[in-house]
């Protein structure tokens, strides 16, 4: 029997389009059979319609089919990749980071972490318990590979609720790491050995050596990355220039001329660096949600900056399925199959030792070792002793964050809102609360 992969939310352009592109260039899976799971009929439809397409005109022996049903889609299979969202994301968003700021609560960018990644949170985990606890029941012996955000906190929440589930979260930041090493050392990545980690969209750089010496390579990282961060061009210029790529508007490219504001993006990232002497493996929009100090040093413009082009990236409006490989997740599937072992930069698993200064239960962001017997997790033994710290910080507010959902408790949302290390005042947390619950009744009626 053919291998099955079911992508659940793939009417998602970017996640549908994307990972179809990635799956029909795998030689291992050259025979599987892909069904693709949505809400949305017409977003699903579309998706199916140019995957077989791709196929016909590829002369591909891969299978492909589209269901609305859930059950339907579940049925058999071996690997299962989550990437949703519900309502209008975008719309929500805004109102994640808006309404706690006319409240007078401070965050960064309201994804993640802070208030807005709590109402994220409260939002998104509901369906995604739903999905597992129908995979459990369906096929309980599938690898679960989730995309969605916030990461940590869906991840944390689903062992919780799921412990035996095969559930692995996977994010697309580490390769940041891959594409600034190798310039900032003026050597080739295949000279360098690395890992990181901490927790998702909040990790560093642990530990870095040159191959062909053997050389700790961290002190010359320390060294040469504040000139090399603070002579990158301007964020927003690298946006513009990367959508005129995108859509081929080659006429428009003398709009976007390089701009340098030192340091773009990366306030926080700055003090990581300096003060905690760690290089983070992003960018301000996400580790400034969890640092306390955040919303002082970041780079607000970038992050605004970032979020403009990342929306208008995100709805563009002439998708394609291209002939590249990106997935790490397709790698992983093809590994688990083949039993070849090698070392994965980032997965998202329980901790259980992985990092010793955090609990057991919350999932860590850690390299991990793929081979038959699926995805395991790769101690950090070198984590630097002051961003540990910096995690421990949001180990309150994973827990009971998690436990919110799971009971469907108003009171435990407001502990959670309280206890997050960002939040520094306690009126009106209740009426934010309220006043989302107002605005979002039909994702957060549940809590009570």
């Amino acid at each position: 029997m053919s291998t099955r992969i079911v992508l659940i939310g793939a009417g998602s352009a970017q996640f549908g389009f994307d990972m179809l592109g990635d799956l029909f260039q795998s030689h291992v899976l050259a025979d599987c059979h892909i069904v693709l799971h949505d809400i949305n009929p017409q977003a699903l439809e579309r998706v199916r319609k140019a995957g077989q397409e791709y196929i016909e005109s590829h002369q591909l022996r891969v299978t492909l089919s589209a269901t609305l049903s859930r059950p339907e889609a579940l049925a058999n299979a071996d690997f299962c990749v989550i990437a949703i969202e519900v309502g209008d994301r975008f719309a929500l968003w805004e109102q994640d980071q808006r309404t706690p700021r006319e409240l007078g609560f401070r965050q960064v960018f309201g994804e993640n972490g802070g208030p807005g990644g709590l109402f994220h949170s409260l939002r998104v985990v509901p369906p995604i318990l739903e999905i597992c606890a129908d995979i459990q029941k369906i096929c309980p012996g599938a690898w679960v590979f989730n995309y969605s955000n916030p990461m940590s906190r869906i991840c944390t929440t689903v062992h919780r609720a799921f412990p035996e589930l095969r559930f692995v979260g996977l994010c697309h930041e580490i390769a940041s790491l891959y594409q600034h090493l190798p310039p900032l050392l003026d050597t080739p990545i295949s000279n360098l050995a690395f890992r990181a980690g901490g927790l998702n969209h909040f990790s560093v750089l642990t530990e870095i050596q040159y191959l062909d010496s053997g050389r700790d390579a961290y002190p010359d990282v320390l060294e040469k990355a504040p000139d090399y961060f603070e002579a990158i061009p301007d964020f927003g210029s690298m946006m513009k220039k990367a959508w005129i790529a995108l859509q081929g508007e080659d006429e428009e490219s003398d709009a976007a001329p390089e701009v340098k504001h030192p340091w773009s993006e990366r306030g926080a990232f700055r003090v990581l660096l300096e003060k905690f002497h760690c290089l983070p493996i992003t960018t301000d929009s996400h580790i400034g949600e969890y640092l306390q100090w955040g919303h002082e040093v970041a780079d607000h413009r970038a992050v605004l900056e970032f979020y403009v082009y990342y929306k208008r990236w995100t709805l563009r409006g002439n998708p394609q399925i291209k002939s590249t490989r990106s997935e790490r997740m397709v790698k992983i599937v093809e590994a688990i199959l083949t039993h070849s072992g090698y070392e994965e930069s980032a997965v998202n698993l329980p901790n259980q030792g992985l990092i010793q200064a955090l609990p057991e239960w919350m999932v860590v962001e850690v390299p991990g070792w793929i081979d038959e017997k699926g995805v395991t997790g790769i101690p950090l033994e070198k984590m630097p002793l002051g961003f540990a710290g910096l995690l421990a910080n949001q180990v309150a507010v994973h827990d009971v964050s998690a436990q919110a959902i799971i009971e469907g408790s108003k009171d435990l949302v407001v502990q959670a809102l309280l206890v997050d290390p960002i939040v520094d005042k306690v009126s009106g947390a209740e009426e934010l609360v309220n006043r989302m619950l107002e605005l979002q009744p039909e994702y957060l009626g549940y809590l009570r």
